[in-house]
């Protein structure tokens, strides 16, 4: 496998960072944004088809190491997900996509799986904002949806009979707060197109993160039941 994987090195040895090591090889790369710049890391291919990025986009960054998508999203990337495009490697002192190299040829997909990346069970942990109407002025309210904290709020509001404005955290909303307008509502958080009305990429159907061991509504316990362990 190992042997295989390194057929091409002397094309490999002409990419900017190259090494070699026991079962991986690895490159600097980087990802640009309009309006970040240059990301830059070391992409990691193992001899699995694994690929990982060390980010080294700045000194004091903690992301550690990330999927190609994860990458993209971190430098600011502006526009749809195509990793395999907008991340670059040095070829020949020039910044060549990795859809143009041979190093794409050692990607599998099952050995991402999981990870994150575009795999399905990554698009499925994200979660659009959803909207919700107070009962008493009978105006749609946005839950932004990011974290595990944000989706409970948003779960218990969802099953309340009459959930009020009042009862958002913080205070967020009151009765006499105006309503979004239509063009912003539109816009809901999808990674892949700002006015995306529902994709596979930000449509959940049920995840860890939405939720929760300790609720005792039929979804949850539904959920809790069949999940994988």
């Amino acid at each position: 496998m190992v042997k295989n994987m390194f057929a091409e090195e002397d094309q490999l040895r002409d990419m900017e960072g190259f090494k070699k090591g026991s079962g991986y090889f690895e490159v600097k790369c980087g990802c640009t944004s309009k309006k970040y710049g240059d990301s830059v890391g070391k992409l990691r291919v193992y001899a699995t088809g694994k690929f990982l990025i060390s980010c080294e986009c700045r000194p004091e960054c903690e992301e550690g190491k990330l999927t190609p998508y994860d990458f993209e999203k971190h430098s600011g990337k502006e526009g749809t997900r195509r990793w395999k495009n907008h991340i670059w490697v040095i070829l020949n002192s020039k910044k060549v996509p990795l859809a143009k190299t041979a190093i794409l040829k050692y990607y599998k997909h099952g050995s991402n799986a999981g990870m994150g990346g575009s795999t399905r069970q990554f698009k499925h942990m994200f979660h659009r904002d959803e909207f919700i109407t107070c009962s008493e002025c009978k105006i749609e309210r946005r839950f932004r949806l990011r974290t595990a904290e944000e989706c409970r709020i948003y779960h218990d509001a969802l099953i309340a009979r009459r959930w009020r404005c009042d009862q958002f955290p913080s205070q967020r909303y009151k009765c006499n707060s105006d309503a979004e307008r239509p063009g912003r509502k539109s816009h809901r958080g999808c990674p892949r197109t700002p006015s995306c009305k529902g994709c596979t990429t930000c449509v959940c159907f049920g995840c860890l993160k939405c939720r929760f061991v300790d609720c005792k509504c039929r979804t949850c316990v539904d959920y809790m039941r069949n999940a994988e362990p």
